[in-house]
């Protein structure tokens, strides 16, 4: 076994020992002190050793690179010998496309030598073929679909409503159409010789379709110039890649309006009756009576509980977990293990804090997000500029070349819709924390 893979073997066993210690909080438990200890002294080795694995990935691809003829055999049969490369091994998942856009700023769009880049350099078989195959589109160069797989799957711990549970289905030609019961039939116990009475279900339909998103992230040029396979920048670009797009979705997730080419989110799908206003008064007394009607809306249409989760900004989530009862302590302890009133909680800044006549509103979102459906093309497209201007959180226009960034542009197309509008319930008004 070369000291690479003995080395990559010696880090899975550590972080199973990390997964075994992160189960036992996921589970509800609390680690011990000694417990603690061991995470960190494990997170320790493994930084330790992803290190060394990368010093000794570099090692061997420069003794490749120097590699030269000898002589193989005494009959004077003189060939080249078998060159140890990199680019022989799948990269990792989510990695791949982040390389592809390095390669591709590195060789100022130019695909033939980004792919012979990648050849060259070590990089995976599959960003080599990719860059070899791949053809432009009208929204830049396509994104192969198994490269595009992955980053779709990376979106689920930075955007709140995939981490939450919505359901990703592929668009067949662009469109998906779901049926859904509107009513139930109703059962009657009947008496002897009595006729069955006549129900019907009723029916309707959920209908999604491809809506272009586009997502602009500037990246450092001092990231993506950097020559050669190394997982640290590679994990950078596509984490910032996976953040641009999970903030764009979540915009438009949870409160799209629907109109023209948006699609809909969670604020404009809840029924009317499932949007409450929130009351006069902040008591623990008032705020929890009001918490648990947002819930009963659901329990009273017979919601499956067992997918619901609470969606807010960060300032209302900070101001519930201080909130204390009469006796100073902690009225609902559970925030700090991600629950509310049982359910798993998450804050998002796309939940705008500055709604309502006075600028200070915000929402609270109750939803069973096993009901929401997220229909998604898998085609990506990515165009890439040095040139171009963005406008960053303030609104303030940003100029990518003054700052030395490169700005990835990603496109892909999806729609969002729940199975059953009553599996969303609404808070409006909400001004707890406003001046915190």
């Amino acid at each position: 076994m070369s000291l690479v893979l003995q080395m990559r073997s010696e880090r899975a066993q550590l972080v199973a020992q990390v997964q075994a210690l992160a189960q036992i909080e996921a589970g509800g438990g609390n680690l011990s002190a000694e417990q603690l200890a061991q995470f960190t002294q494990l997170e320790t080795q493994i930084n330790t050793l992803t290190e060394k694995i990368g010093r000794a990935e570099a090692a061997e691809r420069l003794a490749a690179a120097s590699a030269v003829p000898v002589n193989e055999s005494a009959q004077g049969n003189n060939s080249p010998p078998t060159r140890i490369t990199t680019h022989s091994e799948p990269t990792k998942p989510g990695v791949a496309m982040a390389q592809m856009v390095r390669l591709l700023v590195q060789a100022q769009g130019n695909q033939h030598q980004a792919a012979e880049m990648a050849k060259a350099g070590g990089y995976g078989v599959d960003v080599h073929m990719a860059l070899s195959t791949v053809t432009p589109g009208a929204g830049g160069v396509l994104v192969p679909e198994n490269f595009s797989t992955s980053v779709i799957e990376s979106l689920r711990p930075k955007s709140v409503v995939r981490k939450m549970g919505a359901v990703s289905l592929p668009l067949n030609n662009g469109n998906l159409t779901m049926p859904r019961v509107l009513g139930n039939t109703q059962v009657t116990y009947l008496g002897t010789e009595e006729d069955i009475s006549i129900t019907e279900m009723q029916f309707g339909d959920l209908k999604l379709s491809a809506k272009k998103a586009a997502a602009i992230v500037p990246i450092s040029n001092d990231l993506l110039a950097y020559t050669g396979v190394n997982p640290r920048i590679d994990a950078q670009v596509s984490s910032d890649l996976a953040v641009s797009m999970g903030l764009s979705e979540d915009l438009h997730f949870i409160r799209g309006p629907g109109t023209g080419s948006l699609p809909k989110g969670l604020r404009y799908w809840a029924p009317a009756g499932n949007v409450l206003g929130a009351p006069a008064g902040a008591t623990l007394a008032i705020v929890d009576l009001y918490l648990g009607s947002m819930m009963l809306r659901l329990e009273t249409a017979n919601v499956d509980l067992a997918g619901c989760g609470w969606i807010m900004a960060p300032r209302t989530l900070r101001w519930l977990q201080s909130l204390r009862d009469g006796n100073g302590n902690k009225a609902y302890p559970e925030i700090d293990l991600g629950l509310l009133k049982g359910y798993s909680v998450a804050l998002t800044t796309q939940v705008p804090t500055n709604l309502g006549a006075g600028g200070n509103e915000s929402e609270i979102y109750f939803v069973n997000f096993a009901d929401c459906y997220i229909g998604e093309d898998t085609n990506l497209a990515i165009a890439i500029s040095t040139e171009a201007s963005y406008k960053d959180g303030a609104g303030n226009t940003v100029s990518a070349f003054q700052r030395d960034q490169t700005l990835i542009r990603v496109i892909s197309k999806h729609d969002f819709g729940p199975r059953h509008v009553e599996s969303i319930s609404v808070g409006t008004g909400i001004t707890w924390g406003a001046g915190m």
